[in-house]
Order: C-alpha cells, then structure tokens, then sequence
C-alpha cells in the first residue's frame, strides 16, 4: 500500500473558553492507503498542527511532516517506524512536528491494523490485553464543597479512584489546598484512590511543592502530578527526594522518548505518563512503557479527550500486567463524546478493556461531527496550501 492522503479535520466547541479543559476542540487525522481509512487525534493546537503538515519547506531539516509522509509504503509495523524516522530526520528543526505525526501515527496503525484484521495492541507484540482501573479525571471544584460534590458523583458513577487537578490548585494558600484535598478524600471514602495534578503550577519552586507534601501525605494521596514544567528534571529530582508515600508523576509533556526517559532517570517520577497524541504516537509510547517497566516505574496514559485518543493511548502499555491504571475523561465536553460510535465503558468489575477489534477498534462518527466542523484554508501569495475536506 502507499499514502494516498492525510486530511485534517478541526472541530470546535461553540464557544472555547479559558478552562484548563483539552476537550473543547480537536483535531481529527484521516489517512487512506490501499483502499482502507485509519483515524487518529492529534493533542495539540488544531490549526498550528495543520500547518506544520503543509508548510513550505524553510530548508533540508525543517520540511513539512507531509514530505516524509505522502506517498510512502505502509504495508506494516516496520514502515510505520520508518516513516516516523524520515519525520524525526526531515523535520528536526520544526519543533510542532512531533504533534502534528502523532495523530498521523495514529492513524497509520488503526489502517494497518484494519488491513491485518488485528488490534494494534498485538500488532505490537502482545499476547494478551489486560484490563486498566480507570480514574476519573476532573478539575477541583470552585470551592472544597464543589469538590466534595464532584468527587461523589464520580464515586456514584463507580470509580474507585479520582484525579483532581489544576481550577486554582497551587495558586492561593496552603491551607486552601489543604481544604480541597480533605474534600477529595472525604468524596473518595477511605479505600478510594486520590491523585492530584498541580498542573506545573509551581515552575520549578521546590519549597512552594513541599509545603504542601504534610496535606498530601495527611490525605493518602498516591501521586502528586506535574508539579513543576515538563523539563525541569532537577526540581523533580529534589522533591522526589522529600517525598514519603506520595510519588511524583508527569510526561505529559514530552514530545520525544528521551524527555520520558529524563523524567524517569533524573526525575524521580514513580508514574510516568505519556499522550500519544505529543510524543509522537503509539510507538514512541511503546517504547516509554517498556523502558519504565526495566525501571521499575508505572506506566500511564494521558488522556483527557475522546475514546478514541484513548484507545490509542491504551495499545502501548496494554500487554504491560503491572501498569493497571489508566486515566479515563469522566467529563469531557459533548464534542469529544460525540466523536466515535461507541465507548469504553468500564465493565461490572469497574474496568476497562483495550478494544479486541482490529485497529484502534472504534469507529469516528462523521454524521456526528459535522456541527462542530470549522472549515480552514490556508494560502501562501495566493496558493492554496491546505483546504478542509468535506466530513463524508
């Protein structure tokens, strides 16, 4: 088979506001080859995506991703990577390439796998898929009673664990965080699991994170996440250091397999966590899942959007028995909902299952989308560059 083409769809919310939520827009990938359709999710700005796909060439290492794509073989795995290597080389200097090929890659798997009528989890080299504990992921409340209420609906909803995240933590006093972590425990019950993501709040402020470490411990919170910016190893390291039961996590924010590693080596992290829709797709995260598993680090995935950004976020680490836990978005907004056919629900045990289907085994559903479908142009002196397909 070979490329025949990529299109690039951008949805949007009505209105997208100032909410720390990734939710409220997306960037649909579709790639044809031999016939079949693969679709992926880039998690990055939709029209800054686009255009490192279509861009004039600046020089040898700063092409546009489409250059090392269209037209190339896909006939298996190995092309895939081969590709992703003519990507890394040819668009070294474009620093938006690695999200923008990340829902490429996506998508590239979902046709192989569709071609091969296996999941992308085996074309991988799993033998068996194990089910993942999801953890509800919402943003704190307003206030600690919004909170409270918050993290009971979750726990009505079935889930044993729940993260709370960014909405103000990190920004005012202590003893407001204090509040709201008592809150999230008193929601969770005393077997429930409470994570909290600071959001990179802190920078790389090592003393402003460690005052609140006594409310985390206090709380039995399992991981502190991104406290500090997604490069600042040597604050993670040093409060990797003060911690006692509560564990750091990040890797949201890398965009190559050594940033994950870095976090890892020098940073201490008991949780890595890796979105394949930045660091470039599901083999890149492949690689992460088996680098932490050699290093004794949990594996999970960042997902805060569709289910089908999930499901590919799940394929990496599916095969891997002792990474159980996986993020799920408990509520996102109604476009990420609307974005595939089915979902992945959390069976009876409250777990979920990587889709057995072949591909990423979920299907989009365009009859859905076309409300939210923002058509783009764009032009250089009068070429047209990029022009948006109709969604059929």
């Amino acid at each position: 088979m070979r490329i025949e083409a990529v299109d690039f769809f951008y949805l949007a919310m009505p209105e997208v506001t100032l909410e720390a939520d990734g939710s409220q827009d997306a960037l649909l990938v579709r790639v044809a080859a031999g016939g079949l359709v693969g679709w992926g999710e880039c998690e990055a700005s939709p029209l800054v995506s686009i255009a490192a796909f279509v861009t004039p060439r600046s020089h040898g290492v700063c092409q546009p991703v489409a250059a090392s794509v269209l037209g190339e073989r896909l006939d298996g795995p190995e092309d895939i990577r081969r590709i992703a290597a003519l990507v890394e080389r040819n668009s070294m200097d474009l620093l938006q390439a690695a999200h923008t090929f990340s829902g490429v890659e996506m998508a590239l798997w979902d046709l192989v796998g569709k071609a091969r009528g296996e999941p992308v989890w085996k074309l991988l080299g799993y033998p068996h898929a194990f089910p993942k504990v999801p953890y509800a992921s919402l943003l704190f409340g307003d206030t600690p009673q919004a909170t409270l209420e918050a993290g009971r609906q979750a726990v009505a909803r079935g889930f044993r664990a729940i993260k709370f995240g960014w909405a103000g933590f990190g920004e005012g006093s202590v003893a407001r965080d204090a509040d709201h972590l008592h809150a999230a425990r008193e929601a969770l019950g005393l077997d429930g699991h409470l994570l909290v993501d600071a959001g990179q709040i802190w920078v790389e402020d090592v003393e402003a994170a460690a005052a609140r470490l006594p409310a985390l411990e206090a709380t039995r919170t399992t991981w502190l996440e991104e406290p500090f910016q997604a490069s600042a190893y040597e604050a993670y390291g040093a409060l990797s250091k003060r911690t006692g039961s509560v564990k750091l996590a990040g890797g949201e924010g890398a965009h190559n397999v050594h940033m994950a590693r870095h976090l890892i080596d020098f940073g201490g992290v008991g949780f890595v966590q890796i979105d394949c829709g930045r660091i470039g797709g599901i083999a890149p995260a492949k690689a992460v899942a088996d680098y932490a598993a050699a290093k004794g680090v949990t594996y999970v995935n960042h997902t805060f959007t569709s289910h089908l950004a999930l499901s590919a976020s799940l394929q990496p680490y599916a095969g891997v028995e002792q990474s159980r836990i996986c993020e799920y978005p408990a509520a996102p907004k109604q476009l990420a909902v609307d974005i595939t056919t089915s979902h992945l629900l959390p069976d009876g045990n409250g777990e979920v299952h990587v889709p057995d289907a072949p591909g990423l085994g979920l299907d989009v559903n365009l009859a859905s989308l076309s409300r939210y479908h923002r058509p783009v142009e764009i032009s250089v002196g009068g070429d047209i560059l990029f022009r948006s397909k109709a969604m059929a």
